[in-house]
This record gives C-alpha cells, structure tokens and sequence, in this order.
C-alpha cells in the first residue's frame, strides 16, 4: 500500500500532471472570459442584426407555457446555440494563435540553438586546441627551462 502512494506521489509530482492542472485552472478562468466576451459584446451584436433587443429573441418558443394545464414552455434555444458555437470558435481561435506562437518560438529557439553549435564549431575549426602531445611537450620544455 505504502508503494503505491510512493508511486501516486511520484506520478502527481511530475512535471507533465502539475503542467495539465496549470493548463485546467487557466483554460477555466478563460472559458469564463470567453463565455463573458460571446454573452456581453458578440451575442448582443448579433441580436442587434436580427433586430432585436434581447439576445433570448433569437429562441424559437415551439409551445407556450400553460399554467392551468400545468406544462411548461418548449423553447427552440438558437441564440443560446449560436453563442455556444461562437464561444468555442473564439476558444479555438486563440488556441489556435497560442500554438502557432510557441511552436514558431520553439523554431526559433531551435534556430538560434543550431546557429550557436555551428559558431562554436567554426571557433573550434579556426582555433584548433592543442593536443595532449602538445601540451605535454609544452609543459616539458617549461620544465627543462626551469632546471
């Protein structure tokens, strides 16, 4: 049992499951904004094209509600639709231009890494360092000198 925590630990510690619970967290405060942005600004904008003053107009009531018979209201929920299609269309489009930035940094970072490696090998091809032979051979001739 004790090996099994060990192991739970170890597996919840790792980078990649502390990395996805960031990624949670943050893709729920955004999902929040999203939600805000496509409710507050785009569904009213789209009301406003239809003509009308309440986003919920975009509903289709299919049957009223009726008290005495004790039914409640069928209703076609289209703006609520359309305003969940544009709330996910707005989260994968800035999904979208995130990746599209890190992998384009991450090329760049590669770039920069291979451009460093080749300048540090023509250094080395330029300058070549001395052989242990040599530098014995140096360290001989100081020694020789000394005597």
């Amino acid at each position: 049992m004790k090996k099994f925590f060990e192991e739970f630990k170890t597996f919840v510690t790792r980078g990649n499951v502390m990395d996805m619970a960031i990624g949670v967290i943050v893709g729920g405060a955004f999902g929040a904004i999203t939600t805000s942005l496509v409710s507050n600004v785009i569904t009213p904008l789209l009301a406003a094209l239809f003509s009308s003053p309440n986003p919920d107009a975009l509903n289709i009531t299919l049957r009223a509600a009726d008290e005495a018979a004790g039914t409640e209201a069928i209703v076609l929920g289209l703006g609520t639709f359309i305003g969940t299609i544009i709330n996910f269309l707005v989260i994968a489009l800035v999904l979208f231009s995130v990746i599209k930035a890190m992998n384009k940094a991450k090329e760049m970072a590669e770039k920069l890494a291979k451009k460093k490696e080749e300048e540090e090998a023509a250094a080395e091809a330029a300058d070549p360092k001395p052989t242990t032979e040599e530098l014995l051979g140096e360290i001989l001739e100081v020694l020789k000198k000394q005597k």
